[in-house]
């Protein structure tokens, strides 16, 4: 098999890799069953707080920190250990579901378990980076789909096993299901040859002025900046708000979508469920789409596409809920799913624009502590604001997100004009 033909196997281990660890959006599904065994446990120690808001946030923090290291050993071996902290780590929380032990629910699910979401996440990333130069955006686009591809097979799958096994078992058979699921995927990951530079570029042997300045470019774009060198550029700081500004606000609505379809539009839970569970669906969706419409309009574009239609958005939310318009509600939530989706998988090919690609991955372990911080600030924000809002709304509480909303459409509107200052990198000599 030609190394033309082998690329095209690295982004199915990705997305391997990533329909497991994306399994980590489905866990609300494990909330009240596992409520129901720690009656008496206090808040902090009960679901979301000890799996998915630790498992977020470590996502990120483990991501920055073992990003040199997933770098030198590449991603087959990082691939292998993420698929053992993330499979030992929902056996271990299984096994405090079953001894009722919370504590090592937060231990196995949340801290482990979001080790191994950080490491998965940005194993395939600098490799594909590297096997797809002509396709950035495509093939890192493809890949962080199955991230959220994953909650919504895991949603389904969730339920069944609880219903069928109980809980704690259902736990750990997941744990065992995603190790091989993810061992299998790493098996696909490999780095490209030394010499690889596209397929249509590698057959270029002509000696031009014009060939030597695209070697001399290409050059400078695998060997770029090192995590250390980028994360002390204006660049990085600029790239790292717009990615914490489009999570914070897409997060935050993902944290109050089924509450804000019940207060907004009278929807039972079972209805707004199932539109919740759609909306993976386009989370998934706009990551590949708009991915891979960034390699056609540009990076800077696209994010810059994300804010402005996000504020126009936003600012509408109130306005069909007044009007009771339901089915317009619903595709303007599914719009904004499909670029919070798509800023997710569009930061990897433009972190490679900026600083080249040699330490794309261990760059972009650094700024998804964005991430980290966006899980923790936008549910808060939303939650906190809604909640003192619907008690100052009376009984009417289709007013009580106006002003969260506005919030965030003014914070999108900030990451707009962030996104017209960022410049790529300057050459070394």
């Amino acid at each position: 098999m030609s190394s033309s033909e082998r690329r095209w196997l690295v982004p199915i281990g990705a997305v391997l890799v990533h329909l497991a660890i994306g399994s980590v959006y489905a866990w609300s599904t494990f909330n009240r069953p596992v409520q129901a065994l720690f009656p008496d446990a206090p808040w902090w120690l009960l679901p979301p707080y000890t799996t998915f808001t630790t498992a977020l946030a470590i996502l990120g923090l483990s991501a920055a920190l073992l990003g040199p290291w997933v770098e030198r050993r590449g991603p087959r071996v990082a691939a292998r250990a993420a698929a053992v902290a993330f499979g030992s780590g929902l056996l271990l929380g299984g096994l405090g579901l079953a001894l009722a032990n919370p504590w090592l629910v937060w231990l196995g699910m949340g801290a482990v378990g979001g080790i191994g979401c950080g490491l998965g996440y940005i194993a395939p990333v600098s490799t594909l980076v590297r096997w797809f130069p002509d396709r950035r955006g495509m093939a890192t686009g493809m890949a962080i789909m199955g991230f959220g591809g994953g909650a919504f097979v895991a949603g389904y799958l969730n339920v069944a096993l609880i219903a069928r096994i109980g809980i704690a078992p259902a736990v750990m058979v997941l744990g065992v299901c995603y190790l091989g699921l993810m061992l299998l995927g790493a098996q696909l990951l490999r780095r490209p040859p030394a010499d690889w530079s596209g397929p249509a570029a590698s057959s270029q042997t002509a000696d031009t002025t014009a060939g030597a300045d695209r070697r001399a470019a290409a050059s400078w774009m695998q060997d770029g900046l090192t995590r250390d060198e980028a994360i002390r550029t204006p660049q990085f700081v600029l790239l790292w708000a717009m990615l914490c500004i489009n999570v914070t606000a897409g997060i935050g609505i993902l944290a109050q979508a089924s509450p804000m379809m019940q207060d907004l539009f009278g929807r039972s839970p079972a209805e707004a469920a199932a539109v919740v569970s759609v909306i993976s669906l386009f989370n998934a969706g706009g990551r590949f789409v708009w991915a891979s419409a960034s390699d056609w309009i540009g990076r800077r574009a696209t994010y810059l596409l994300f804010f402005v239609l996000q504020v126009v958005l936003f600012l509408a939310i109130p306005r069909l809920a007044a009007a009771g318009a339901w089915w317009p509600f619903q595709l303007t939530l599914f719009a904004i799913f499909t670029m919070y989706g798509g800023g997710f998988a569009t930061i990897p090919a433009y972190l490679a624009d900026v600083f080249g690609t040699r330490f794309v991955g261990a760059i972009h372990g650094a700024v998804l502590t964005a991430w980290s911080v966006a899980a923790i600030a936008g549910p808060l924000l939303i939650t906190e604001l809604a909640a003192r809002a619907r008690s100052g709304a009376g009984t009417d509480p289709t007013r009580a997100y106006d002003l969260p909303l506005q919030l965030l459409a003014g914070l999108l509107a900030v990451g707009a004009a962030i996104t017209l200052f960022v410049r790529p990198v300057r050459q070394r000599a």
